[in-house]
């Protein structure tokens, strides 16, 4: 079983796909990389839980 994404996590994923619909793919790679140059000043851990988030809603 996988752990459980809190409401921030989910709400900022939201909310990005939401405004940059484009930037994002089923690719986890390239969505961490987007999500540095977008997300300024996020630690490792919260950039990668937003990027599974995403690529859970593209895929």
């Amino acid at each position: 079983m996988g752990k459980v994404r809190t409401e921030h996590i989910k709400r900022i994923a939201k909310e990005l796909v939401r405004r940059f619909p484009n930037k994002f793919s089923n690719s986890f790679e390239e969505n961490k990389r987007v999500i540095t140059t977008l997300l300024q000043g996020t630690t490792t851990r919260v950039r990668n839980q937003i990027a599974g988030y995403i690529t859970h809603i593209y895929s």
